[in-house]
């Protein structure tokens, strides 16, 4: 509370200036809709967007749809031309097709005109959520969600003395959160089958999911940490001895054999919910997922307060952190634009953004995540701040789906279904890409 008051006397702004009237009469006739996955950051902004009702009469639709149909679900409505979402958060990825396609409309006039700055938001955020080509300042959202994959852990069980003694017996160091992939898997394979309280218990949740994007997620913050690399920085959409160079392969032999050695029984299609209920039912020491999930966590009767701990994705070679998140974009369908348009200008606020994150959304805006007391509002808080810094985004391109679906197909194939080698998988890789790239006109 006090660095809400702190930072809300300080940037206090009134809704003066937006322009809108907030007469009975329109706020009787005037509506907007909102669309978004159906998460605790949702019911967040629901409870957000309260003010926004309040000030400017229009109303608040939302729709709302489960992560495992979100992309199909909102990808057809774009596709089709629907006129169902006024407003969408949607996925990094999808920047390019929907900008590429016509599906958003470009906000640079309307910022311009409005003084919506991007410098207010942090950089990796504006680069991955808003621009579109890569590398311009072409905004096509607003930087809504900032999000990145980091690690849930037992802090209970991190701190018992039997166990600290035991694991410095066995591994020479203190029994503490891991700063690398090799640590990682040793603290997983301590925990792995060890009886806790009466209770067998495993290592580590990871992300193993096959049908949407769950094991690319996972897999990645293990490339990353690995110094994997899409392309050559220097010479766009060229794969070779990139996507299958020797740091890449030991990257993700480090994820399979992380998910071999000390997952849960079954947890071979598993995915954000997956891994959520293994570490709150107190199957796992350890679980990777969104930064989004970690207010949930830290109410949680069962493992919140003392119980967790948080810790950034571990480096190898390299840092990097998965990127999660979205921007919020005006549909192009839509016909209340204009209202849509006031929405994203109140959003855009200072104070707004504040209480975005109070109230448990994930604020990009920099005088939020840059405030002196920032760090001490939440016990996650610093370490999304650093996560940010570093985060890694997988192709936006208006292709992203194919090239999705490739790289879930030869993780899945080779970190689960056990089929050839690291080197063979990201050969394959590199050949699916190259060809889908080739079709898209990209080579």
């Amino acid at each position: 509370m006090k660095f809400r008051q702190k930072l809300n006397t300080v940037l206090a702004i009134t809704a003066v200036g937006l322009g809108v009237s907030s007469t009975s009469a329109q706020s009787e006739e005037q509506s907007l809709t909102l669309c978004w996955a159906a998460w605790d950051p949702a019911n967040a902004l629901v409870e957000l967007s309260k003010d926004f009702t309040s000030e400017t009469g229009i109303k608040m639709n939302f729709e709302f749809v489960p992560w495992t149909s979100f992309a199909s679900r909102f990808q057809n409505e774009l596709n089709s031309r629907g006129k169902l979402c006024d407003l969408l958060i949607g996925d990094s990825q999808w920047i390019g097709g929907s900008a590429e396609n016509g599906h958003y409309i470009k906000l640079n006039d309307f910022f311009e005109k409005e003084g919506i700055s991007m410098d207010d938001f942090i950089p990796a955020t504006v680069e991955a959520y808003s621009a579109w080509p890569k590398g311009t300042n072409n905004y096509w959202a607003l930087p809504a969600m900032g999000d990145a994959l980091g690690w849930v852990y037992r802090k209970d069980w991190f701190s018992r003395k039997d166990l600290q003694s035991q694991f410095k017996t066995e591994y020479g160091r203190e029994l503490a959160p891991p700063k690398t992939w090799t640590e990682l898997e040793e603290v997983a394979r301590f925990f792995q089958g060890r009886e806790i309280d009466g209770r067998k218990v495993y290592g580590a949740a990871i992300y193993t999911e096959r049908g949407s994007e769950g094991i690319t997620m996972g897999a990645t913050s293990a490339l990353y940490a690995h110094d994997f690399q899409y392309q050559n920085p220097d010479k766009p959409y060229d794969l070779e001895g990139y996507v299958n160079s020797p740091a890449a392969a030991k990257g993700l032999k480090a994820y399979k054999s992380l998910y071999e050695c000390c997952t849960p029984p079954g947890h071979s299609n598993a995915y954000m919910v997956a891994n959520l209920d293994a570490y709150k039912s107190g199957q796992v020491a350890m679980q990777m997922n969104w930064f989004a999930f970690f207010p949930g966590i830290v109410k949680d009767p069962k493992v919140g307060g003392d119980k967790s701990g948080f810790f950034l994705n571990p480096k190898q070679t390299s840092e990097g952190s998965t990127l999660g998140g979205q921007g919020i974009s005006v549909v192009s369908y839509s016909d209340k634009q204009d209202l849509a348009l006031q929405y994203i200008k109140w959003f855009a606020q200072p104070k707004v953004q504040s209480d975005w994150w109070t109230l448990g959304g994930y604020s990009a805006h920099r005088s939020v995540v840059e405030h002196p007391d920032f760090a001490s509002t939440a016990p996650f808080a610093g370490d999304f701040v650093e996560a940010m810094s570093n985060v890694k985004d997988f192709w936006q391109e208006p292709n992203y789906a194919e090239l999705l679906q490739a790289m879930q197909k030869r993780l899945h194939d080779y970190v689960v279904a056990d089929q050839g080698t690291a080197e063979q998988a990201l050969e394959k890789l590199k050949d699916d890409w190259q060809e889908i790239l080739e079709d898209g006109g990209q080579l």
